[in-house]
């Protein structure tokens, strides 16, 4: 007699059964998304550059850029014979200002700041222990600060980058720094997790940043957070130029003018400080 079917069970399958464990990587596509790194940070590259850049074939590098191409999301200039973002990828990348309240609503107050000091104004948020430059008004003066959008900086080396660290509680910020070693730039980068908490403390009690020639020599920033409605330090407003011109004499002013732009954006967005803040509390780490 043959034994009946087992019965199918009900309703939906487990959900460890859905997902597998350790989901492999796809290489063709973590290769594509290399080639489109590499190339915005560049006005167009050839395909060796673009090649070694990547670390990739030349051969392999032109069958993805070819399919990338399909998509517009890179373009290919005959006359120059190089390569370059592509109008897909710009609309993509617009989408990210659409959902971030804080690019849109901060411009007015950028350029006004930049107006009134003459100086270049940034807006970047912090990733991880980076911090990446998403928005800049550019001053007008010979020698001036400039960052592409998209680039990135260590956060310990960067006004805005210590304005948002500041901003952190203890457990977080050991958390970071277990990650990341702090490299030095100039003799003045701050390369010891205690000079740098010291720093931090500072920063907190006072509401504004210096980067004082530590990530580039004869370039300071002065920086201060943006919050958000929970009271989160979501992103920084920095103000940038030569040292000659971000003079001691001349700071307190732009550091009160840094600090009211940011709390202007901060009002804008729906946002608030919290007070007190994580270090202001004691809960920052040793001094």
């Amino acid at each position: 007699m043959t034994e009946p079917a087992p019965s199918r069970p009900r309703g939906r399958p487990r959900e460890d059964k859905l997902k597998p464990e350790a989901p492999a990587a796809n290489q063709s596509l973590e290769k594509a998304l290399g080639l489109l790194k590499a190339l915005s940070a560049r006005d167009g590259m050839s395909l060796t550059e673009l090649s070694r850049e990547a670390g990739l074939a030349a051969s392999t590098a032109h069958r993805l850029m070819a399919t990338l191409s399909a998509h517009d999301l890179v373009a290919w200039d005959e006359p120059s014979q190089k390569w370059s973002i592509g109008i897909e990828s710009l609309r993509i990348g617009m989408a990210f200002q659409r959902r971030n309240r804080i690019l849109t609503a901060g411009r007015p107050d950028m350029l006004r700041l930049m107006e009134a000091t003459g100086e270049t104004v940034n807006l970047a948020m912090l990733d991880g222990f980076e911090v990446v430059f998403v928005a800049q008004v550019e001053c007008e003066a010979p020698i001036r600060a400039f960052f592409r959008i998209g680039d990135r900086r260590s956060a310990h080396a960067s006004g805005i980058g210590k304005a948002l660290l500041s901003q952190l509680d203890d457990p977080a910020l050991d958390a970071l720094l277990k990650r990341r070693d702090l490299p030095r730039y100039t003799p003045k980068t701050l390369t010891t997790p205690d000079s740098l908490r010291a720093d931090l403390s500072v920063i907190c009690e006072r509401g504004w940043s210096l980067d004082d020639e530590e990530a580039h020599r004869g370039m300071r920033c002065v920086a201060a957070p943006v919050f958000n409605e929970f009271g989160e330090a979501r992103a920084g407003i920095s103000l940038s130029g030569p040292s000659l011109r971000i003079s001691d004499a001349r700071l307190p002013e732009l550091a009160q003018q840094v600090r009211e732009t940011a709390a202007r954006i901060t009002e804008r967005i729906g946002g608030h400080l919290l007070n007190p803040s994580p270090r202001s509390r004691g809960v920052g780490g040793p001094v």
